[in-house]
């Protein structure tokens, strides 16, 4: 008899294998193996609150395979990762298997923040059951989300456009960026004067800038002010008043968890928060080093709130610190850090750190891909860092006085480097160096008066890095989901990405505007922050489960059922622009299929469209859309030329003379649909590719994706199908029976 050990992902399998005997069998859940079900609700409230799970599309194969398993194990051990959708996906494949299993006691849960020969048999020897708690605060997200997206979505297509969508945190994102990009668009500069001066002693020249008239902050407003105070400084003589030298330390930064990675990630190595989290997942599940055939988990657990490092990981770095880098720099205690933030810290895992510390990044850049090497390179120096004493500055601070008007400058000279020996810091203020011998009393010389004009800057756009940051700040979300938010507002075509900064569209603005006016709860900051705590409070033991859906959802249904109640009747958004055609009616923003754009007020008397953008103010300029190419090919039934067109699901081969002529060229296939001999032709859709019976709707022949007319050389069938994948083309047989694969 077999033990059976079930994981989350099948990239472990390898990692965890050589640490395990031939008595182990070790199978994947694949992630997900059961969900709400896709095309109903799936919650209800009766006596208590019931929740219909299903198994997830093309996952039967899975569950059989596990039950198969299980039957077959004398002991079974859930080993899924260790957070609350670990825990969900646990407790459903017990859920699966318990009945394959002859005696339930023999399935236990298992789990381990570091995928290490160390971690995984202690784990082993610890078994627990499923933590039901954690299992409890997973579905009440769930069902929070799921009540949202489900009960808010239709709303939004009748009142806005259809398949729109939201979403109970990504909602509050969508806010958090649209009301930053509200804030740039009411932002009016103001005005305001720098003066500098340039100041000589003993041959050599600083500049200070001042700082005070009298015993106010020098506040410039204008260029009238600015050349009064030059005037004046001109009549002064200087004199240094105190010359005030003192130390100061920089101390590191605390171990990465995922918030700091992620933006850590994107300041530093230009990283998507996906892409950062990608990597790190692989760094956690296993990559080879040495031997390609072994896979080495390099990393912890990379979703975490927690800064805790473990005695283990300490007395690693403290080992190799003076080791490495010199007594001098190691500190006489191990520093400890804690999270200063709104949002509560959740302490079962570790901060994200390197296993082995012996694993330098040199070493791993030998075998990692380029982007693997450098995200380890980054866990490593930072969690070494946070271990190291801390940089000591010289730091000098020189006052000038002239009259009324006061100049200080500060200059600061490196003692010792400590921690920025492994993570340096780059240092955003301007390098300032100071006279030596400089002293109270000394007459100084002003050289040259700089009077500046500037103007102050609008709040900038939201980064992923720093829309994460603020994410963190407020509470909302939790490390598993950050990615998540940022991709599906974007997916959802409420933001766009220009410059690296997020952009709210015509569409995210409207969403968000009829979101915060009709369901207040759902989309205020604090409720959402609140939210979250409750969860964790769930998660804890601290409150039940049932108590905060009903609160929610009594509150919830009450304003739903007001906005449910309003007219739903598309209200277009006003603009000030006059109809360019009828000169009548104004200009209206409208959602249509392939996005936003104006339309005359005055439609269907007056049709006229344009596209639009927005300047750095918000104002709206008209695009001018350029006209479709057109082709020397004549139409085959009007004669006229054919064009280039651009349609909601990509390009394709129209006649110019629409909408008299509605002919559209069709790539044919050069074989006959085998249910009606009609003509196979080549379509698109949201999913893709595929190819269909130009005698649809009569005929429903269809297959979907791409083809190659190239015969089977196993059953001669007169096409196969094309895949393409990140490591080529494949083509296989569509006939399932026959199975062939090249």
């Amino acid at each position: 008899m077999k033990k059976l050990l079930i994981v989350e992902s099948p990239a472990k399998i390898k990692t965890i294998k050589k640490f395990l005997g031939n008595e182990f069998i070790i199978m994947s859940t694949m992630g997900h193996i059961m969900d709400l079900p896709p095309k109903r609700l799936g919650v209800k409230i009766n006596g208590e609150i019931e929740i219909d799970y299903e198994p997830i599309k093309d996952k039967d194969r899975t569950i059989a395979d596990l039950k198969r398993a299980a039957k077959q194990a004398n002991q079974v051990y859930l080993a899924p990762d260790p957070d609350r959708e670990g825990e969900i996906i646990a407790w459903h494949a017990l859920k699966v298997i318990e009945k394959s299993v002859k005696d339930k006691n023999n399935i236990h849960r298992i789990s381990f923040n570091e995928i290490t020969k160390t971690a995984v048999l202690e784990a082993l020897e610890h078994i627990t059951d499923v933590d039901m708690q954690k299992v409890a605060a997973q579905q009440a997200r769930r069902v929070l989300d799921r009540w949202v997206g489900y009960e808010v979505s239709p709303i939004l297509w009748k009142k806005i456009a259809r398949g729109l969508s939201a979403g109970r945190v990504q909602s509050v994102a969508l806010r958090i960026v649209c009301e930053r990009e509200s804030a740039i668009r009411v932002f009016k500069p103001t005005e305001y004067w720098s003066v500098t001066g340039l100041f000589g002693y003993n041959k050599a020249a600083f500049e200070a800038p001042l700082t005070h008239i009298g015993k106010k902050k020098a506040e410039v407003n204008n260029k009238k002010e600015a050349d009064t105070i030059v005037k004046d400084l001109k009549k002064e003589s200087f004199v240094v008043e105190s010359v005030t030298d003192k130390k100061r330390l920089k101390n590191p930064l605390p171990p990465f968890m995922t918030s700091t990675l992620q933006q850590a990630a994107y300041n530093r190595l230009g990283f998507s928060v996906k892409k950062a989290m990608t990597i790190a997942q692989k760094l956690y599940e296993g990559m080879p080093l040495q031997d390609k055939n072994t896979p080495v988990a390099l990393i912890t657990y990379m979703r975490t709130d927690s800064l805790r490092l473990s005695d283990t990981a300490i007395n690693q770095a403290r080992k190799y610190i003076p080791h490495t880098y010199g007594k001098e720099y190691l500190p006489p205690k191990a520093k400890v850090y804690a999270k200063k933030t709104k949002a509560k810290a959740q302490d079962a895992h570790e901060a994200i750190r390197p296993i082995d510390v012996s694993i330098t990044p040199a070493m791993a850049a030998k075998h990692l891909s380029k982007d693997a090497a450098r995200l380890y390179s980054l866990i490593w120096q930072r969690f070494v860092a946070s271990q190291m004493k801390s940089a000591e500055y010289a730091q000098r601070q020189v006052t000038i006085k002239g009259g009324k008007y006061t100049f200080k400058v500060t200059g600061s000279t490196l003692l010792f480097d400590g921690f920025l020996k492994v993570y340096g810091i780059e240092e955003k203020e301007q390098k300032v160096t100071l006279p030596d011998g400089l002293k109270a009393k000394d007459v100084v010389d002003l050289k040259k008066i700089v009077p500046k004009q500037h103007f102050t800057q609008p709040p900038p756009r939201y980064s992923e890095a720093s829309l994460v940051k603020e994410l963190e700040k407020e509470g909302i979300g939790r490390p598993s989901t950050y990615s998540a938010i940022l991709n599906t507002i974007q997916a959802r075509k409420y933001v766009t990405l220009d410059k690296k900064r997020f952009i709210p569209t015509e569409l995210g603005m409207t969403v968000t505007d009829m979101l915060v006016k009709n369901l207040p709860d759902i989309m205020d900051v604090k409720f959402t922050a609140t939210m979250e705590e409750d969860l964790d409070k769930i998660a804890s033991g601290d409150m039940q489960r049932d108590k905060l859906l009903r609160s929610f959802y009594k509150t919830f249904q009450q304003d739903l059922k007001q906005f449910k109640g309003k007219k739903t009747k598309k209200e277009p958004q006003k603009t000030d622009i006059k109809c360019t055609t009828c000169k009548k009616d104004i200009l209206l923003i409208r959602f249509g299929k392939s996005g936003e754009f104006l339309g005359c007020a005055g439609y269907p008397e007056c049709a006229f469209t344009t596209n639009f953008s927005r300047d750095d103010e918000g104002n709206i300029v008209i695009t001018k859309a350029e006209p479709p190419a057109l082709r020397e090919e004549k139409c085959p039934q009007c004669d006229k030329q054919l064009r280039d067109v651009k349609g909601r699901f990509g390009p394709f081969i129209a006649c110019s003379g629409y909408p008299e002529c509605k002919y559209i060229h069709q790539i044919k296939a050069g074989f006959k649909c085998p249910q009606d001999t009609g003509d196979i032709v080549r379509r698109s859709w949201r999913g893709g590719i595929f190819w269909g019976c130009a005698n649809y709707p009569k005929c429903k022949f269809a297959i979907f994706g791409d083809i190659e007319e190239t015969s089977c050389p196993k059953c001669k069938a007169v096409y196969m199908l094309k895949k393409t994948t990140k490591k080529g083309e494949s083509l296989m047989c569509a006939d399932k029976e026959c199975g062939y694969k090249n």
